[in-house]
């Protein structure tokens, strides 16, 4: 009987950018060599590494971009690049699927905040604080959303298309990153849907709600707006007025930021 032994081939690799995040202090943002059995793929290097196929758009093997089924040879130099969002990468042959024609969000249970401020800015946000791994990819696939979360488990399934691990912890951070990481500065439609169920708000007339608001509110403002889902009315009080600062920080950062370059 014939025995069949495995083939070890060494190759090397390099990983670009945030994808550095998924990597131990020794391999990141350097060259580092892999001895690996054979067969394996090029997406299977990434998966090894602990790296999401969902945040990897384009993998160069010596300087030529290769899908992922490719298969490195002996001393292959395997370059992993993230999702472009700012850059046209339209000519190469990326990885990644088709970018979503609308911007839509399912968040997992860590990011409630940040769904509030996604909604804030107009974007349809699904979030429930009970929802599992199972319902946010499989609700992804059939609304073709991306799924924002904390869990890199969560992205390493072959099922996620759309998907990306937030890396900031605090709430305003966490919305500077997804906006600039998805470039969403150009799709804001501000105050346009309800922060508490994501149901887009429609505007009300004063005369009809008098008595179901505060005396002092009324008397104060002019324009108000309701929530068809859960019936709560909106007003562009001192807690809009802080979300509009926050809003004009996150436009004057990236014009700084494009100024810079």
């Amino acid at each position: 009987m014939e025995l069949s032994m495995s083939v070890l081939k060494t190759i090397t690799v390099r990983c670009f950018a945030e994808l550095n995040d998924f990597l131990p202090a020794g391999k990141k943002q350097t060259p580092f060599t892999l001895t690996l059995k054979e067969p394996v793929t090029v997406g299977e290097v990434a998966e090894i590494l602990g790296i999401p196929l969902s945040e990897v758009d384009l993998i160069t093997v010596n300087g030529t971009p290769a899908g992922r089924s490719y298969r490195p040879l002996e001393n292959d130099y395997i370059a992993i690049y993230p999702v472009f969002e700012n850059f046209d990468v339209s000519s190469l042959q990326t990885v990644q699927k088709i970018p979503l024609r609308i911007t839509r969000f399912i968040l997992d249970t860590h990011l409630g905040k940040l769904a509030r401020y996604l909604r804030m800015l107009g974007f349809d946000t699904l979030y429930r604080n009970d929802y599992s791994d199972e319902e946010i990819i499989e609700t992804a696939r059939d609304q073709k959303r991306i799924i924002l979360t904390r869990d890199k488990l969560l992205l390493r399934s072959p099922r996620v298309d759309h998907g990306y691990y937030v890396r900031s912890i605090e709430k305003h951070a966490q919305l500077t990153e997804i906006v600039k990481k998805f470039d969403l500065y150009s799709q804001f439609r501000s105050f346009t849907r309800c922060m508490t169920c994501n149901t887009e708000l429609l505007p009300v007339s004063k005369e009809t709600i008098r008595d179901r608001i505060d005396p002092d509110i009324y008397s104060c403002f002019d324009q108000f707006y309701s929530c068809p889902s859960c019936e709560k009315f909106f007003w562009r009080g001192s807690h809009f007025e802080r979300m509009e600062r926050l809003i004009r920080d996150i436009i004057e950062s990236k014009t700084e930021n494009d100024q810079s370059v």
